[in-house]
């Protein structure tokens, strides 16, 4: 069985880092033995929106933790039982399956309540009482399935039974004053004691060792109302075997169920179950559909979920649970930061513009051609992340790369740039929130933590407007993420340069590290366009010193 894989970029995602992971998935399954499955940490921007719905391509499916969940154990998938089956049933179920209890569903299949091994041996060890039967509601098709019984008469208006249990051995005399109407009588083929359970007008008669009654005294039981079966056991295994016949539901437990859902985390239920002793806890889905149930022996696995990381390396950017996880391979061109594992892995790290740039060469390098949308997602991607070769961050690399990959998309690369560029830089009608989180970092250092955004326009005085609010709600978000420093960097991409807002106790890193005089909380830097390149190593370089 093959185990699957969560290729993922990182939180906020931008165009590459999106697009790589789709792209290196498509690699991974053309060349490798797992299942390969690109996933994404947030919302996608306006940008790789247009370029996903320009090549046609669906955006991958969004998670945000790996840790362990109990749907990726192999739990033990028992079927739940009704509620109305016998006790007989319920052992066998749960000895043939090597269970110790079972989960017991209502009509609807939703968990009702659980039956265990305890419940079905307390039953046995408790003093029985004779009106058993009545006090569970057993039926006449509950005591033909425990007993193999037959079926001699059936009065169809008697749904449950609620007299005294007897076998009778007595002689007919201490029959007659004995048994009252209503009573249940086990019996041998012996006309004298059936006699004078049909004249007492019991409501049911078992006739033990497959025994049969006079067509005469069978009329009588009928007028009388009185039920009659037979069963090929002997008196006294039926005597043993007729309380297995009570409904599950009779001593199940009902109250404080204690169950889990199949996405629940396996490190928040190993507490749960450290502090209970159940044998074993029944799982239900998102629907409340009993799907199995779990045991402390399936926390032992030491599974782990197993990621490839594209476009970052670092634990701040990543998906939450990570360490948790199982990191296969990291696929990046940004500076090598804190990620650590403990096995060795395939880390590809080059100083390209793009990570796509990275994907592309390892199609290439391996003989492999990406299909035609690949080979688009992955050329926009470049043009994304590298402005079309406007950010320093670009190599000649980069436009070898796009090249041969445009020729495989068939695109126009000025055209699709300018066509990109435009859709995915309108800021109209984006909330200050929404132009913050587009594409959000977080960077971290010993001493400070800085929060760092950036956008992309063809028309920059569009964000004068929204400038003030921009700022309030950056000191928000400082004030409750404990940034020493928010920055906001806009990037005009056809001036070639970005307007700097920076927020927070350390805003003046901003004048040391570019050498300018903030007026406010902003300062435009003309030829600033790559936040990797120009804008974190100056300030990063500033914090250290």
């Amino acid at each position: 069985m093959k185990d699957t894989v969560y290729i993922t970029g990182h939180k906020n995602p931008d165009s590459d880092s999106i697009c790589a992971a789709l792209a290196y998935a498509e690699y991974k399954n053309k060349t490798g033995s797992d299942h390969y499955v690109p996933v994404r940490l947030g919302e996608i921007n306006r940008e790789t929106y247009f370029i996903l719905a320009y090549f046609g391509v669906e955006a991958p499916e969004y998670i945000e933790d790996v840790r362990l969940q109990i749907s990726d154990l192999n739990i033990d998938k028992i079927a739940p039982i009704s509620s109305e089956i016998t006790l007989k049933m319920a052992w066998n179920i749960m000895r043939m399956n090597n269970v110790k209890s079972i989960p017991v569903v209502d009509e609807n299949e939703t968990l009702n309540g659980i039956v265990s091994v305890s419940n079905v041996t307390e039953s046995y060890m408790d003093v029985w009482d004779n009106m058993i039967l009545g006090k569970s509601k057993v039926t006449v098709n509950n005591l033909l399935d425990t007993l193999t019984g037959q079926v001699l008469h059936m009065d169809k208006d008697r749904k449950h039974f609620y007299g005294k249990i007897y076998a009778l051995s007595a002689s007919p005399d201490e029959v007659n004053r004995t048994l009252e109407e209503g009573d249940i009588v086990l019996t041998g083929n012996r006309r004298e004691s059936l006699e004078g359970a049909v004249e007492s007008k019991v409501s049911l008669i078992i006739i033990t060792g497959s025994g049969d009654m006079d067509e005469d005294l069978l009329e009588k039981a009928k007028e009388n109302r009185v039920t009659v079966i037979n069963t090929p056991y002997d008196t006294y295994t039926t005597s043993r075997l007729i309380s297995q016949s009570v409904p599950v539901n009779y001593v199940m437990t009902k109250e404080n169920i204690m169950y889990f859902s199949s996405d629940d985390y396996i490190g928040d239920i190993r507490n749960t179950m450290a502090e209970t002793r159940f044998r074993s806890y029944p799982v239900v889905s998102e629907e409340n559909k009993v799907v199995g149930t779990i045991s402390r022996f399936h926390l032992i696995s030491g599974k782990k979920k197993k990621v490839i990381l594209v476009d970052h390396n670092e634990k701040g950017q990543s998906v939450k649970g990570l360490n948790e996880a199982e990191i296969l391979e990291i696929i990046d061109h940004h500076r090598v930061a804190d990620v650590a594992t403990s096995t060795p892995i395939f880390f590809r790290n080059e100083p390209v513009g793009s990570t796509s740039t990275i994907v592309a060469n390892i199609f290439f390098e391996n003989g492999i051609r990406p299909s035609k949308k690949t080979a688009g997602l992955l050329a926009a991607a470049i043009i994304s992340d590298t402005l079309l070769f406007k950010s320093p961050t670009s190599t000649n690399v980069d436009r070898l790369v796009l090249q041969r990959l445009a020729q495989i998309a068939d695109i126009d690369v000025e055209e699709f740039a300018l066509e990109m560029f435009k859709y995915g830089t309108s800021l109209a009608g984006k909330s200050p929130q929404e132009i913050l989180k587009q594409d959000f970092k977080v960077f971290t250092y010993d001493s400070s933590k800085i929060g760092v955004s950036q956008v992309y326009t063809m028309d920059s005085e569009t964000i004068d407007d929204l400038k003030g609010t921009i700022i309030e709600t950056m000191e928000e978000m400082t004030e409750h993420e404990g940034f020493d420093l928010q920055l906001l960097i806009v990037t005009d991409i056809y001036k070639e340069g970005s307007e700097l807002i920076a927020v927070g106790k350390q805003k003046d890193v901003i004048n040391k590290a570019f050498d300018v005089q903030m007026k406010g909380n902003s300062v435009y830097i003309p030829g600033i366009l790559s936040r990797k390149k120009q804008v974190i190593p100056p300030i990063s370089s500033v914090i250290n010193r």
